[in-house]
This record gives structure tokens, sequence and C-alpha cells, in this order.
């Protein structure tokens, strides 16, 4: 019998890996999405090294057709899509009258239009079968616009509307969709080079562990669906809410 695959869409070097991790040990065969594969070899080592299995992808995930394919090569080469995590983030800032319109696009693509791609393409291979998990992520900014935010807010906005259309629609044909929102840093390179003053709070656990969120991940993916969650939100007990 085919084993059953965790997609991550936007496997990054921190949260993205940290879920991946997570879903191999627990038994999947983990599908990992990036616009550049390269990247992923390290974590794909790793992840064998461990006895897991995992196999990089290259995907940019805002082409209808590299996001179509993909899904269709794990079904038909991997297994069973069981788990979908949209993770890309795109976190950036400008002043509004620097956002141009090239600017805003771009972040509007990899937050929304890849995340409407995931959900379209997940949904089809998971409805015949009437089971599995999508999971977005989220973050601050996905309920709360703050300034110099404009694209990143908008973008992330749109996600979470993504999310609870999907969730109410696909929800009753039994595929759990949830929106996680990260609220607060994560202990990243690039929080520990740009920002070392927040980077220190990490002695005093004031900044997101990456393999504590994915924890969270695996709860909502193996909720029982009479007690399913949509929204669930995490953040350091330091973070200012």
């Amino acid at each position: 019998m085919p084993q059953e695959t965790a997609v991550i869409i936007g496997a990054g070097d921190a949260l993205g890996s940290a879920i991946a991790r997570r879903f191999a040990r627990e038994g999947y065969f983990v599908c990992l999405a990036r616009r550049t594969p390269e990247k992923l070899a390290a974590l794909v080592e790793g992840i064998q090294s461990a006895g897991g299995n995992a196999r990089a992808f290259g995907v940019d995930a805002r082409k209808e057709d590299q996001v179509v394919e993909f899904f269709a090569q794990v079904e038909r080469e991997i297994g069973p899509v069981a788990i979908v995590v949209f993770n890309i983030g795109a976190n950036v800032q400008f002043l509004l009258v620097e956002t141009d319109a090239q600017k805003y696009f771009k972040v509007w693509e990899m937050c929304a239009f890849a995340g409407f791609l995931t959900a379209r393409e997940a949904a089809k291979v998971m409805l015949p079968r009437g089971r599995g998990s999508l999971i977005f992520t989220g973050a601050t900014a996905s309920v709360r616009g703050g300034k110099h935010y404009a694209a990143f807010s908008g973008g992330k906005h749109a996600l979470r509307a993504l999310a609870q259309s999907t969730a109410r629609e696909l929800g009753p044909q039994g595929i759990h969709v949830a929106h996680l929102v990260i609220d607060g840093s994560i202990d990243t390179e690039f929080i520990r080079t740009l920002f070392p003053e927040r980077y220190e709070l990490k002695s005093l656990d004031g900044i997101l562990n990456p393999d504590h969120i994915a924890e969270n991940y695996l709860f909502l993916h193996q909720q029982p669906r009479d007690a399913w969650t949509f929204e669930m939100d995490v953040r350091p007990y330091l973070e200012a809410w």
C-alpha cells in the first residue's frame, strides 16, 4: 500500500523544515516544494538519516501549471496526499509611497494566489477520498494590518479569507481546513542577524521555537472531526498582543 504523504509548500529553513521533520517522524512521506530544490538537500538528507522518507521538488507555487503537475506527480509516484501545509511567507515591509505595483502584486501572488492554487489542487485529490487536512500558515498581519506592511497585510488577509471560504466548503465533505496565526518572532537566522536585541529573548523563551510550532500542525491534523479547530494562534508568553 502506498505511503501517505505530507506536502509542505514553502519548505523554508526554519518553520517549514520543522514541520517536515515532525511529519516524517510520524511516518509520512514528506514532499517538499520550493522554487530552488537544491536548498532542500540538507533537509532531505537529515530526514532520511533519521529513518524518514522525503523528496524535494522544484515548484514555483505562483505558477498554475507547476502546482497542478506537482500534485499529480506526488499522487502518481509517491502516494496519496493526506496533509498539505501552505507555508509561504513573503514577509516584507515598505513605506506605502514606496510600494510600487510590482512589489504589491508579487507579495499578493506569494501569499494569496499561490494559496488558492494549492488549496484547489489539494481539494481535487482529497475530496474523492473524503479525508485530509489543509493547513495555512498565517501571521499577525493576517488579522491586524501594521504600518509599512500594506502589501504583506493585504496578502495575508486574503489568505485568511481563502482559508475561511475553503473550510466552509470542504469541511462538510470531510476535509479539515485550518489557519494557524504565528504571532511573534521565530528563532531564525534572519531574526538573529537583523534583530539581535529581539533574539536575546531566546534565553527567556521569548521567541518561537520552530519545533514547538510544528507540534501544532500535527495536532490540528490529528484532531477528530467532531472537534475540529479552524483557527489557532501561537505566541511567546512575552509577546504583547
